[in-house]
């Protein structure tokens, strides 16, 4: 390495059989080192770099570019996503790119057992953040390769709504689909009258469900369900209004479902199923019906996102009854088990802390935590620690920006319980990021945040804030790893499945 004048970051050193492979940084920027033998030289050729040899050792140093992540991928399989089936396995949405490192620091910190999504974002964030798939997913094998993880990884192309969403997530290298099919979910199903129940079932797409209201009828109605620790009756109104509500829904994963399989080999993706973002809980008679139908019209996934009881808020803690929560899920969780099995996940999962140890125990560990602005919020903690006129500043743009931001999320912060940018010192701006309102406040507002501009076109914090992070990797993995083990230690305790 002496002759490249480079220092290597150790953590990152991985070999095959045709090269070796390694980060290195002159102490500004962070490049891709790769080196072969001669008679091994053509690894080289699939990267993007400056060579140059030394006896029997030819080396190639190349940027962080889309191109060297592919090839890096390609010859460290660990990194390619792939999917992750049925053991406990936890998602780390990264709204910076940046994260990665602090939550392979967490994973290793409880025992490094849960498998790992590091590539996780939903179309919506991206638009927010103006990434694109391929960035989302080179950003987590850049930060798994530094970090020197070792392990199979998945990549989760969150809430998807449309086949176009799908096609370019899968271009990219995505490996678990999440399909969120919230817009054809009927929640006034719940409260109508048996007259307005029985219109909505007859306009669903039964030709598209390959069935008819007859032949649903005669299939649930009046049957028990052996669900091996409990059981489940259901009647003929519970079966109609699980129609209404999720008939519709169930063709559009369908229709998902089925394009997906145009694009990409069976073992190439894995399929996840959510109705976490709708108005009403999800019953367990209507947990019966979704999946039992998905079943019989030939869907396969992987895991399930129910709407359960109690409110599951951005970025804090379960609000509602532990003990309704409790029963609640211990049913969720038979019927996954006797219908699948498949993974119960826990969306909106961040900062969940309260709730933990009775999924855990319910489901056996065969569960997936979904994670995603919490780690944007050590992203601001960091800041409002290094820089607190930053800091200040995006709070207070962020508050601007709540009330038209809080739109698409389940929140209930408001501004007038939040402190003041002004009345908070700088030594105590990092607890803004542990008050309930202040917290939900800068959590759904990231958008803005990180797109914001001046009339010259330059960005009013983004730029400044992700130099503060890159500056400071240390502190921001280190906030990263003390929040991040408090979330996976319960789950770290059940041994994975296979």
């Amino acid at each position: 390495m002496s002759e490249l004048k480079l220092h290597t970051l150790a953590a990152s050193h991985a070999a095959n059989a045709a090269a070796e492979f390694s980060l290195v940084t002159d102490g500004v920027d962070t490049r891709l080192a790769v080196w072969a033998s001669k008679d091994r030289v053509a690894v080289l050729n699939a990267f993007d770099g400056q060579t140059a040899g030394t006896g029997d050792l030819v080396s190639l140093v190349g940027s962080l570019s889309a191109r060297n992540a592919e090839a890096l991928r390609q010859q460290l399989p660990w990194l390619q996503p792939s999917p992750l089936g049925l053991g406990t396995s936890a998602g780390f949405g990264d709204r910076l790119g940046m994260a990665t490192p602090g939550h392979v620091r967490a994973l290793k910190a409880v025992g490094g057992a849960i498998a790992p999504i590091f590539a996780q974002q939903s179309i919506r964030e991206m638009t927010r953040t103006g990434r694109t798939p391929r960035q989302v997913i080179d950003a987590a094998t850049w930060g798994a390769f530094a970090a020197g993880w070792r392990r199979p990884v998945g990549a989760d192309a969150d809430h998807l709504k449309t086949t176009d969403a799908i096609d370019a997530c899968a271009a990219a290298g995505f490996s678990q689909y999440t399909i969120d099919p919230g817009e054809y979910v009927n929640s006034s199903a719940d409260t109508a009258s048996p007259g307005a129940v029985r219109r909505a079932v007859s306009a669903l797409p039964w030709a598209y469900l390959e069935d008819s209201e007859h032949g649903m009828l005669a299939r649930y109605a009046g049957r028990t369900f052996d669900l091996g620790s409990t059981s489940l009756a259901l009647n003929a109104a519970a079966v109609m209004c699980a129609s209404a509500k999720y008939g519709a829904a169930i063709a559009h994963v369908t229709k998902m479902y089925r394009h997906l399989q145009s694009v990409l080999p069976a073992d190439a993706f894995e399929l996840e199923v959510s109705v976490d973002e709708t108005e009403t809980r999800t019953s367990h008679a209507e947990h019966l019906y979704i999946a039992t139908e998905l079943r019989r019209l030939g869907v396969r996934w992987v895991g399930l996102a129910p709407r359960y009881v109690g409110r599951f808020e951005k970025g804090v803690d379960y609000i509602g009854d532990l003990t309704a929560f409790d029963a609640d899920i211990a049913v969720h969780a038979a019927i996954a088990r006797a219908l699948g099995p498949y993974k119960l996940s826990l969306h909106s999962g961040s900062d969940k802390f309260s709730i933990y140890p009775i999924v855990v125990r319910h489901t056996d560990g065969m569960v997936h935590l979904k994670t995603a602005g919490t780690t944007y919020l050590e992203a601001l903690r960091t800041a409002a620690g290094l820089a607190p006129d930053l800091f200040r500043g995006i709070y207070a743009f962020a508050r601007d920006c709540y009330e038209r931001d809080r739109a698409s999320y389940e929140v209930s912060a408001t501004l007038g319980r939040a402190p003041l940018p002004e009345a908070v010192g700088d030594a105590d701006l990092p607890s803004l990021l542990d008050d309930f309102d202040a917290r939900q406040i800068l959590h759904v507002t990231f958008g803005s945040i990180l797109t914001a501009c001046e009339a010259s076109g330059h960005t009013m914090f983004a730029d400044e804030f992700l130099l503060l992070l890159r500056q400071h990797p240390e502190d921001y993995a280190a906030n990263l790893e003390t929040h991040f083990v408090k979330h996976l230690a319960p789950f770290a305790r059940v041994p994975a499945k296979t």
